[in-house]
């Protein structure tokens, strides 16, 4: 007769040799002829190793289904496969019929609830959360701390209930630094900016999550200054044991990196990227993607290029990072030539919609029309990818830019979405290249219904009208725009000067050194 803990330490081993679902089987059929086929230890070893090793998540089930009373473990076994693997129906299902057993059976406990409300999805919809929140109240698990960040968590993935959360918040006995951070990326993810750095300010003790969940909804809200002094403040102001608590990891170079790249702040970036290799961060293909993105948007293309180079596994996003960067600096052959590398390498790398775009931008510099038209084909053809807006956005431009207006309008009349603000100013930008007045003012109409309040489409009708010599109709367009009282979205630049960003508007003098700066200018101007 095997011992019990021989037995446990037999059939342990023999899953650590499974590597098919047969061999799962055979250890099963074993179990059940020594009269195990019940035992909750044996079978929730088999439903664990079914579902993470082996991703079979109908056969863990069918393990389940064939148990007369799974415990409460089995349970979240088998919710936690589910939620793992985006079936937040099934997950929610079996939960509903833990609920409804009798009493004396196994009971939810706080362990399961995280796994169950990670399943309430926009997918269920929000009632789906309040019910559990219902549930978990009922059962008295209502002040565990994990339970309540996880249902905090839950109610800020709908937009529609933020002030349940903060309720929640608010009402919660035992914060930690989880349950705050929780509040501020929700708040983040919703765009309250303001709601978010004051709670970070009020945190009593931050970590690295903490501090990222900043300056990645910075950086995803647009504001990539204010990103990259709260990492500047996370770098240089934190110090001591608190210092090295908080020091950045992959998370936060990489929002970082991203901030630096859309603000043109290549010094900085340079300095982020020594950081990495003095402090040992590993160069995974997420920061080498990151620095890429950086160097090109910084237009140092041969930085760009060498640290690609150097990425050992190159995963599509590296492929599209380099081919986006060439295509964003007019150097379309290159692209392509990237492009082409990646198809001739030989690996399990296929394009997406997001390699397409990058394609036809780069055709679109070059002034490539017949290639353009080729990846088009190839996308929708070869690859089955259905076109996007930007798609659609970068072929109008490309025959725009080329004077093929007949073949534009094919193309925008044959568009199963509805053309949007890009599509129409790609079209007009052509007009305005090749003199074709009639088109542009048709185009330039459709983006004023789009946007009546938008008076930069309202100056390009006035003056498309102008050309035309129809004075009337440009009175007209000019009287309805005062009326309005239009907007036009001024022109803006970035100067990087000691790494710091200055910002400029057309006709702006809100910097602090105006006076300065107007005075050298006028220095200048006499010179000739």
């Amino acid at each position: 007769m095997v011992s019990p803990q021989n037995l446990n330490d037999h059939v342990l081993s023999l899953l650590e040799r499974c590597i098919h679902l047969n061999h799962l089987k055979q250890l099963q059929a074993f179990l059940i002829t020594l009269g195990h086929g019940q035992t909750h230890f044996y079978a929730f070893k088999l439903l664990r190793f079914c579902t993470l090793s082996l991703s079979n998540l109908p056969y863990a089930r069918f393990i389940f289904d064939h148990l007369e009373s799974p415990n409460v473990h089995l349970y979240t076994a088998m919710i936690t496969a589910y939620a793992s693997h985006s079936d937040p129906t099934s997950a929610l299902l079996l939960y509903r019929n833990m609920v409804r057993r009798p009493p004396h059976r196994s009971r939810p406990n706080q362990f399961i609830y995280p796994h169950v409300l990670k399943s309430c999805t926009q997918a269920v919809g929000l009632e789906s959360v309040r019910m559990v929140h219902s549930q978990v109240l009922k059962s008295g698990f209502g002040q565990h701390p994990v339970v309540q960040t996880s249902l905090l968590d839950a109610y800020l993935r709908f937009s529609s209930d933020v002030g349940s959360a903060r309720f929640l918040f608010d009402e919660m006995t035992e914060r930690n630094v989880v349950s705050w951070t929780a509040m501020i990326s929700g708040y983040m993810r919703l765009g309250q900016i303001g709601n978010a750095v004051l709670l970070f300010e009020e945190m009593p003790d931050r970590d690295v999550p903490s501090w990222n969940a900043v300056i990645a909804g910075y950086t995803q809200n647009g504001l990539f200054t204010e990103a990259i002094s709260l990492f500047r403040r996370m770098i240089f102001v934190e110090e001591g044991d608190q210092g090295r608590k908080n020091r950045p990891n992959q998370v936060t170079v990489v929002c970082s990196l991203s901030a630096c790249g859309h603000t043109g702040m290549l010094q900085l970036g340079k300095w982020i990227h020594g950081y990495v290799y003095r402090n040992g961060l590993v160069l995974s293909s997420f920061v080498s993607n990151a620095l890429v993105d950086m160097y090109g948007k910084c237009g140092s293309l041969k930085e760009a290029r060498k640290v690609f180079d150097r990425t050992l596994e190159r995963s599509l996003t590296s492929w599209n990072s380099m081919i986006n960067c060439f295509a964003l600096h007019g150097q379309s052959q290159n692209a392509i030539s990237v492009f082409e590398e990646m198809m001739a390498c030989g690996s399990d790398v296929e394009p997406d919609e997001v390699t397409f775009i990058g394609l036809l931008n780069a055709c679109t510099h070059g002034g490539l029309v017949e290639k353009g038209r080729l990846y088009f084909e190839m996308m929708t053809q070869n690859y089955g990818i259905e076109p996007e807006i930007e798609h659609y956005g970068c072929l109008v431009d490309l025959l725009g830019r080329a004077g093929r207006f007949e073949e534009a309008m094919e193309v925008v009349k044959g568009m199963r979405i509805e053309p949007d603000e890009v599509i129409w100013g790609s079209l007009l930008n052509g007009c305005k290249i090749h003199g074709r007045i009639d088109l542009a003012e048709f185009a330039a109409k459709k983006l004023i219904d789009m946007d009546p309040n938008n008076g930069g489409y309202g100056i390009m009708l006035a003056n498309i009208y102008g050309e035309l010599g129809k004075w009337d109709e440009v009175r007209k367009v000019r009287k309805v725009l005062k009326k309005q009282n239009a907007y036009k979205t001024p022109g803006c630049s970035w100067i990087e000067i000691d790494n710091q960003v200055h910002q400029f508007y057309s006709i702006d003098k809100t910097h602090p050194r105006t006076e300065e700066i107007y005075d050298i200018l006028e220095s200048l101007i006499s010179l000739y």
